[in-house]
């Protein structure tokens, strides 16, 4: 049977003071071991294959193999796709971590490199002092490895220090139906405000929306079902939680409005379920969105460690 055709998606605005204009969605990791590499390789041809214009990958998606799948997708159609990468080990030095990822890339530049998870202010003010990360990274963007430069990160008031900094062409955060309100009514304007870029993730709450995991496909401990069963053992099952739909989680996040929303979509069933959403998108009321987020609090809860929401000061 034959893959669905996608909708056509089209470059909408562009991405901060980047000036390359973007789709509203972009491609998330798309790395998994699990499934074959060609087949990865061409779920990904086929999201650009829909327009798509922006894909993001790190090193440590699989220990390279996101990188590499990106790489091979890309060979012959690189021109007019904006390709994020990421420096993952914060406090080492920054050129043979941009070599050792365009070697697995096996493209001379990407267009970003985003510190990665850069979630305590400590980690921020390393980067960003004289002769720091960012400074070794801008030695790489004046070497025409990337364009831009920027961060990627899970806490508001790091976000808050790189926006303002002038640093960072791009910032890249969570925003979803259960994201920490700081992300949505302070960082997103202040990016906006400076001209910095922004990409967001979360859609989907690692998961935990969607499905009974502590994300990324994690799933939660069987339950005791309160009766003992032969031998003396305890009879176990499933938790059935809450959750939202892939088209709740999309339109509320399409909503708030970043430059580019990613998505990992690693299948093409995802691919169909994800992009058919954002295609017929439409804007949620300011009720809607309360009631969202209101079920979005019940979907996630007993899902373990939110990590992208820190503790209010």
């Amino acid at each position: 049977m034959s893959t669905p055709t996608l909708p056509r998606f089209t470059p909408r605005r562009a991405l901060g003071r980047t000036g390359f204009i973007a789709t509203p969605v972009g491609i998330g990791d798309i790395a998994d071991r699990a499934v074959p590499r060609a087949s990865l390789v061409a779920t990904l041809r086929r999201a650009l294959d829909a327009g798509l214009n922006v894909i993001d990958t790190a090193p440590n998606y699989e220990e390279g193999l996101s990188e590499e799948v990106v790489g091979e997708a890309l060979r012959g159609r690189r021109e007019g796709v904006f390709l994020i990468d990421k420096v993952d080990v914060l406090d080492a030095p920054v050129a043979p971590q941009v070599e050792a990822s365009l070697r697995r890339l096996g493209h001379d530049g990407v267009d970003l490199f985003v510190f990665h998870a850069v979630s305590e202010l400590s980690a921020w003010e390393a980067l960003a002092a004289p002769g720091g990360g960012l400074a070794q990274l801008g030695e790489c963007v004046r070497a025409g490895q990337a364009r831009f430069r920027g961060i990627s990160s899970h806490h508001p008031e790091v976000l808050r220090a790189a926006v303002g900094s002038g640093l960072c062409d791009v910032v890249m955060f969570p925003l979803g139906p259960f994201v920490d309100p700081r992300y949505v009514e302070d960082v997103l304007p202040l990016a906006r405000s400076r001209g910095v870029g922004v990409v967001s993730f979360k859609t989907f709450g690692a998961g935990k929306l969607l499905g009974d995991t502590e994300g990324y496909g994690r799933p939660l401990e069987a339950r005791p079902r309160g009766k003992v069963g032969s031998g003396g053992r305890v009879d176990r099952e499933a938790p059935v939680l809450p959750h939202l739909s892939v088209e709740e989680c999309v339109r509320y996040t399409l909503t708030l409005d970043p430059d580019v929303m990613l998505m990992g979509m690693s299948q093409p069933n995802e691919q169909d379920a994800a992009l058919g959403a954002a295609h017929a998108w439409r804007p949620l009321a300011v009720e809607e969105l309360a009631q969202v987020r209101e079920r979005a609090r019940s979907a996630i809860d007993g899902k373990g460690a939110v990590w992208w929401n820190p503790p209010m000061a």
